[in-house]
């Protein structure tokens, strides 16, 4: 369990290269066929983008947090690995609902706010335990 939050960052950083891949290939091909849109290609895109973005901090906060298991670092980390399951996975569904059938996930919407709120909450625990770390030093 020590090296949770690195394996989670290696899954998430894996996926998020092999879905980058397919969107800026595959998908890119559906969409000038016309069978999804540039909107969704993007939101596809930016799924990956934050996918990845917060994969890289779940790696940082792993070597930052390696001896030390601060409190609002691991709570950070668990809200980064919520986000990116609420606010990357919500999108992934979302773009590609035309192309999977799952034309009636639209309840999903509501689920990618609470994914970026969920990103948004582990950076406020960084500044947190920031403040934390100025009173001991």
């Amino acid at each position: 369990m020590k090296n949770y939050f690195l394996t989670v960052a290696g899954i998430f950083g894996a996926t998020g290269v092999a879905l980058g891949a397919l969107g800026a290939h595959f998908l890119k091909a559906k969409m000038q066929a016309g069978i999804i849109t540039p909107d969704q290609l993007a939101g596809f895109d930016t799924a990956a983008k934050y996918q990845l973005f917060h994969s890289l901090a779940l790696l940082i906060i792993f070597f930052a947090n390696k001896d030390k298991n601060l409190k609002w670092l691991n709570v950070g980390a668990n809200l980064f690995i919520i986000g990116i399951i609420l606010f990357s996975g919500s999108l992934y569904i979302l773009t590609t609902r035309s192309l999977t059938g799952l034309e009636s996930v639209m309840f999903l919407g509501p689920i990618t706010p609470l994914g970026g709120i969920a990103l948004i909450g582990g950076w406020v625990c960084l500044i947190v335990q920031s403040f934390k770390l100025k009173k001991i030093n």
